[in-house]
């Protein structure tokens, strides 16, 4: 390794040089092995350096760093070197007389050795560089822009310049590693559309690139981070990119890689596999607290529980020796992993307390989110964080920041702001989004509830900031005529006063803007409507529209997402058959490019609305699929696995009941009866007192049993038999049911793995539907309750659901209401 690496420095020097080495300057300067001797020619050559010899000076002290490792490196001793110094005099003496290549170098150079922006050498090479903009080509233009980078001048005028250079000559670039550069810089000064030829710019070019170049990619993926779009056709290349160059990628870059995966919420599983495989073989390697905080981040959500117990043990040694923001990295990480092991979290709360004073306070509400998810036990801790909170919360005047302060403090034990901190929220409220209002509200709601005495003291005075809030609001959205600009302050919005005060009129604008609806966002208003819980048809139908017209620009990977709103709140547009029809051809075409997880909740999305194509049955039900899927599955977040897990029987089942022909075997018995068993030891007290009212009107408790398990898994409230003529039977034992149960039927369904009767009877499930079985805004009864209705009619039952709107009405006040009404539903409404 040490002789390529020597080799390496001799050839990068006789190359890099080429020509020039006719001089003799520059002869001594290339064969120079350290920064003492370069210093030393500039010391003794002061009065015969040319702009060439000190442009090329300042790229060998460059390399010199570049050919260290990151502890090695000593930029501040090279920096405050008197011949530095020197050769920073030259320069700017001589910036006119650079070549171009030569002025951008010594001003990326500088930069590098971090030179302060405002010293005159570089603002006046930053000057010149602007002046010659015009003639620089794509490979310094892509270094300039990087220049500018370092400066944070990513919104100035100048970075506007290079970017509208870009664009007038985007058609003819055709280096990928140039343009990943620039499109990095320039992202926060490009419109939308200048955003799409990018794209699809750069997608032509990746089809060409090298694989072996995958640092553009991970240049590609940070523009993407930039502009907030996981554009799926790039991520799936750039992933494809990665796998295929596994063996190459070092710490760093997986650390970066995975960063990114995670900001754009980009998984895949069988990239995951192989860092978590190559990031595993590290942990015995590291053990200074820089690489090691970098591992543990990096592999740490993705640790298993063997990985997971050796980084905790490899964490305990260096615990003592973290810097404030490796402790920091590490808290977060300790988040993400859903740690449970309380000495650990003690001890890194030990570390942050004593860096408390010197974090910043979006900082500081990131620990102490960290630290309320880990159940840190630590009353004087949260008391001095508090403190510094509230501190940081009276100084502040950036509208974002005080949204995150007020947010996190009202997480806080006794949550409340004095006089003086509540008094910086008004005079923000002009510039909040929607999101700083809703936090806004929903913690002045919970201060209010939790302190009374706090209340009584300055209710009069702070009480009107929350109708301010809501016309804040509504003046937002009544002005709003930019979906997508819309649709980044929605991104967060949640909460009870965002659903009782403003989703109304948040939907009426998303109906008023729905001529913006494209295949670029319909994922993100599917998204919104689930989460609302609001049925809009004019959106849902629009959405519908938009797929039918653009499906071969939607990304497969998308169609979960797009199909989800319309199956979950039992919605068909008017074009129904064809809007499933177009998304399931779709989906059959790119099977292949799905995650095993991500085909179950699609098969059970689409068999909420009736939909069941065979090319995605046959894909999931065979023992090679669900090995795949086995293995997946320890990799994903816990509740992830287990709503997987759940999605999967659900499915499973309604292929058996619905399309028995596929001859699917139902394999969920005993997961059933165990999740039966979890969640139904005990029936609550509601529960209770129905059932009592239940014995009287059908004759004993021994006529009606609640929480009854049906076959095929399901739970019903209440169950109960009528015989021919609507007479109650007394209820058989629940295990005389079940044993005459097949528990795995490889083969179609027959009559013993229905719901089993005495002939001419009727089994009936009675079943009280909450909140939650109906769409927000009206009593729409949703997909999940719609098809339990549709399988237990199947297995035999006559089903009876109580809307909870009727049973909580004034008409049924009353005991005896109640009993009269289910006298009437019990029997009325039973088959014969």
């Amino acid at each position: 390794m040490l002789r390529l690496r020597a080799a390496y420095e001799f050839f990068w020097r006789v190359f890099r040089l080429g020509p020039k080495t006719i001089n003799p300057l520059l002869t001594q300067i290339n064969e120079c092995i350290n920064e003492e001797q370069v210093f030393d020619i500039v010391g003794k050559n002061k009065a015969k350096l040319s702009e060439n010899h000190v442009g090329y000076a300042c790229k060998v002290l460059w390399q010199f760093q570049k050919e260290k490792s990151d502890l090695m490196r000593n930029i501040p001793y090279v920096r405050d070197h008197p011949q530095f110094l020197t050769l920073r005099i030259l320069a700017k003496d001589k910036i006119e007389l650079m070549d171009d290549d030569t002025l951008v170098d010594v001003l990326h150079v500088m930069l590098r050795f971090a030179v302060e922006a405002h010293d005159p050498l570089i603002e006046h090479l930053v000057m010149e560089a602007w002046r010659r903009i015009e003639r620089f080509d794509f490979k310094m233009l892509s270094k300039f822009s990087t220049c500018l980078a370092y400066q944070q001048m990513h919104f100035s005028p100048l970075m506007g310049k290079i970017a509208e250079i870009v664009n007038r000559n985007l058609d003819s670039m055709q280096d990928l590693r140039s343009l990943s550069v620039l499109m990095v810089n320039i992202s926060s000064v490009i419109s939308q559309n200048f955003c799409e030829r990018l794209l699809n710019k750069t997608e032509l070019l990746l089809d060409t690139t090298d694989p072996l170049h995958f640092n553009s990619s991970i240049r590609i993926m940070q523009f993407l981070r930039n502009i907030r779009y996981n554009y799926l056709p790039l991520l799936e290349k750039c992933n494809h990119m990665f796998i295929s160059n596994i063996e190459q990628l070092n710490l760093n870059t997986l650390s970066l890689i995975l960063a990114l995966y995670q900001s754009l919420q980009f998984n895949n599983f069988p990239f995951q596999t192989l860092a978590r495989e190559k990031l595993s073989k590290m942990i015995a390697l590291y053990y200074d607290p820089a690489s090691f905080v970098k591992l543990f981040v990096a592999l740490g959500p993705l640790a298993g529980p063997t990985e997971e117990k050796e980084l905790m043990l490899a964490l305990q040694m260096v615990m003592d020796v973290l810097t404030s923001q490796q402790a920091l990295a590490v808290v977060v990480t300790m988040e993400e992993m859903n740690s449970k092991d309380s000495h650990l979290i003690e001890k890194i709360a030990s570390v942050l307390y004593k860096y408390l004073h010197v974090y910043k306070p979006v900082e500081l509400v990131q620990i102490t989110k960290s630290l309320i998810h880990l159940r840190l036990h630590n009353s004087e801790f949260f008391r001095v964080l508090r403190n510094l909170l509230l501190s940081h919360l009276k100084n502040n005047v950036m509208p974002v920041e005080i949204s995150m302060l007020v947010h996190v403090i009202a997480k806080l034990p006794f949550p409340h702001l004095d006089e003086i901190g509540l008094s910086r929220l008004e005079p923000i409220l002009p510039q909040c989004s929607l999101s700083d209002l809703c936090t806004f509200a929903s913690s002045l709601s919970k201060w209010f509830q939790h302190d009374h005495s706090y209340l009584d003291n300055i209710y009069q005075k702070n009480i009107k900031l929350l109708p301010q809030l809501s016309a804040y609001a509504y003046r937002r959205l009544q002005k709003a005529n930019n979906l997508n600009v819309l649709w980044e302050e929605l991104k967060y919005v949640h909460g009870e006063w965002f659903e009782e005060e403003l989703l109304e009129e948040t939907i009426l604008t998303l109906q008023r803007l729905a001529d913006q609806i494209t295949y670029r966002n319909i994922t993100n208003l599917a998204a919104f409507i689930v989460k609302t819980n609001y049925l809009s048809p004019p959106v849902l139908d629009k959405i519908a529209s938009v797929t039918i017209q653009q499906i071969n620009k939607i990304h497969p990977l998308a169609l979960h997402s797009i199909l989800l709103p319309f199956s979950v709140l039992n919605y068909d547009p008017p074009q129904k058959d064809e809007f499933f029809g177009t998304c399931i051809q779709h989906l059959n075409s790119h099977l292949s490019l799905f995650e095993p997880h991500i085909l179950v909740f699609l098969g059970f999305t689409l068999a909420l609305a009736e939909y069941f194509p065979e090319d995605l049955i046959k894909a999931i039900f065979n023992t090679k699929f669900l090995a795949k899927l086995d293995s997946q599955l320890q990799y994903l977040p816990s509740f992830l696995n287990t709503r997987t897990h759940s999605r999967l029987m659900e499915f499973n089942r309604a292929v058996c009941l619905e399309c028995p022909e596929f001859e699917i075997p139902w394999f969920h018995h005993d997961y059933c009866q165990q999740q039966y068993n979890k969640v139904n030891s005990s029936i609550t007290a509601i529960q209770h007192k129905i059932y009592k009212m239940l014995g009287k009107i059908l004759g004993g408790p021994n006529y009606v049993k609640p929480s009854a398990l049906t076959p095929y898994g399901y739970t019903v409230d209440f169950e109960y038999i009528l015989d021919k003529k609507k007479k109650p039977l007394p209820y058989r034992s629940q295990l005389e049911v079940l044993n005459k149960l097949s528990h795995v039927h490889w083969g179609p369904d027959t009559d013993n793995s229905r719901s089993e009767s005495l002939p001419g009877t009727q089994r009936v499930a009675l079943e009280f539907l909450d909140s939650r079985a109906f769409c927000k805004n009206i009593s729409h009864l949703k997909g999940r309750s719609a098809m339990k209705k549709r399988h237990l009619e199947i297995l035999g039952y006559h089903v009876i659901q109580i809307p909870y709107l009727a049973w909580n009405s004034m008409e049924l006040s009353t005991k005896d209401a109640r009993m009269e009404y289910l006298r009437e539903h019990l029997f009325a409404e039973a088959k014969s």
